[in-house]
């Protein structure tokens, strides 16, 4: 995964955000296409970068394409792997909450 294109991403995502506030516009839907096909390249290394390298801001921005992702890969490891990332960023409520998203991603498996 080049992170150098990741990084851009999500900066381009975040500053779409501040300024549309809007989850429809197109630049946003644009983002998340882009996150999407970069990420499900290589899961293993996906799974490596979120696993060390990733921080908790990020992990957030990367949950919006959990279920894109599932749905693309069908990757039970990959849905494992979150629910296993998560608990090293989160507890209690937000664990939670998380796990809700993850959920979301496991049910695009077939």
């Amino acid at each position: 995964m080049d992170k150098q294109i990741l990084n851009e991403i999500l900066k381009e995502r975040v500053r779409l955000w501040k300024e549309t506030q809007d989850e429809w516009d197109f630049g946003l839907n644009q983002c998340r296409n882009r996150l999407i096909e970069l990420l499900s390249q290589d899961l293993e290394d996906t799974m490596k970068y979120i696993k060390n390298e990733c921080t908790e801001d990020e992990f957030e921005w990367f949950s919006e394409v959990f279920d894109d992702i599932a749905d693309k890969t069908q990757s039970k490891e990959f849905v494992d792997s979150l629910y296993e990332y998560a608990k090293k960023f989160y507890s209690g409520e937000k664990l939670e909450h998380m796990n809700k998203i993850i959920k979301f991603a496991e049910e695009e498996l077939e």
